[in-house]
């Protein structure tokens, strides 16, 4: 097995059934494919978008035998998307949806909900940022793992940071009984592995967002996971929460992949429940390294409460949707001037690992800059019109 493929597939490569996107020169258009025995196989005769595919009811059976092209090696192919000249004869990796809502949760592990507490006070201010943190783990303690949201508990925290004048509206979905689910990205408007991310112009104090990502069809099943950056711009949403929609849906805002992992009996959702994220900044120019470590363990609201909250008799998705589950990852690591915590560098190499879903890896550069988003749905309904048989 080579290098590449042991790295960024998941360390059980050889029985996990993985599903995703690429790109066919030839075609000229995407395609589905099936990863197995290390090579890609074409799965559009079967289904022409993940969206159908991924709604199949017999998509265990198509993802494992169902006849297709053979596309080349998924260790070429992994490796062409992180080349500096990529060869454009290989097929290219794309994000592993199409059709589906691309959603996120927010808030969805309370370690975390210090830090929004803190985006929110600070004013996206992140020179302040320190001194309100020690502020509000002196008076409150960070532990709050153990928190239950819209338990009486979790009330009481609630009263207690409102009492100490660090009233923030993450409080109600970090400790109430609503859970916050927003609109991350447009259907086919994400990034895929090796691709780049954007940071808003206007952004100057962003992190990644480490997270497992849930793959739901358009029956409201929950058929699959795979990994995702849910790239945060601290300071435009800490100005104000109304400022989510500039602060999230930009373009190249998120990264999902490599590949969707079914479900199956080898990969579950209780695999997801127990399963550990790391997360790697690497400076381009710089040497600067931060490792971080998100333990799904923590999370306070379970995968499929946040799933009900998304979805249900008042909100369905035909196409399916993706959710983030979110993230207890907020780097506080100084980079540059103390005091002045953690912010991306254009060129930064993002890479977010887990070992039952391999390795996302990204490079982080400005909205405006990247390649622009030009190839959406009417695109795709173009191209399969005029593959028609």
């Amino acid at each position: 097995m080579s290098q590449v493929h042991a790295t960024f597939l998941p360390t059980d490569a050889e029985r996990a059934v993985l599903l995703g996107r690429v790109w066919r020169a030839d075609t000229g258009g995407p395609t589905p494919v099936a990863v197995r025995r290390g090579e890609l196989v074409d799965l559009s005769a079967h289904a022409a978008t993940m969206a159908e595919l991924l709604d199949h009811a017999e998509l265990a059976h198509i993802a494992r035998h169902a006849p297709g092209a053979v596309l080349g090696s998924v260790a070429a192919v992994l490796a062409n998307a992180l080349a500096a000249e990529p060869d454009p004869a290989l097929p290219r990796l794309l994000v592993p949806c199409d059709l589906q809502a691309i959603k996120a949760c927010g808030v969805t592990f309370a370690v975390s909900l210090l830090e929004r507490v803190i985006e929110n006070q600070a004013g996206g201010d992140a020179t302040r940022a320190n001194a309100l943190r020690e502020q509000l783990q002196g008076a409150l303690g960070d532990d709050l793992s153990a928190i239950r949201p819209g338990s009486q508990a979790a009330q009481r925290l609630k009263a207690e940071f409102v009492a100490r004048g660090a009233w923030s509206p993450y409080l109600e979905v970090g400790l109430g009984p609503d859970a916050e689910v927003f609109t991350k990205a447009q259907p086919m408007s994400a990034v895929g592995f090796g691709a780049a991310v954007g940071l808003h112009p206007d952004s100057q104090w962003n992190n990644p967002e480490p997270e497992v990502v849930l793959a739901v069809n358009g029956r409201a099943e929950v058929v699959g996971a795979t990994l995702g950056n849910d790239v945060n711009l601290r300071d435009i949403e800490g100005r104000s929460a109304l400022l989510l929609g500039k602060a999230k849906d930009n373009n190249g805002s998120c990264a999902i992949g490599p590949f969707i992992r079914l479900f199956d009996e080898h990969f579950t959702l209780d695999t997801v429940r127990q399963a550990e994220v790391r997360l790697a900044i690497e400076g381009a120019d710089d040497g600067f390294l931060l490792e971080g470590l998100s333990r799904m363990q923590a999370i306070s609201r379970d995968p499929l409460e946040l799933v009900a909250h998304a979805c249900g008799a008042h909100h369905q998705y035909p196409d399916g949707f993706m959710l983030f589950l979110g993230t207890m990852f907020s780097p506080i690591q100084d980079r540059g001037a103390p005091g002045a915590g953690f912010t991306h560098r254009l060129g930064d190499r993002v890479t977010i690992a887990s070992p039952a879903l391999g390795a996302l890896v990204n490079t982080v550069q400005r909205s405006d800059a990247i390649a622009p988003w030009t190839y959406g749905v009417g695109a795709l309904l173009k191209h399969l019109r005029s593959h028609q048989p």
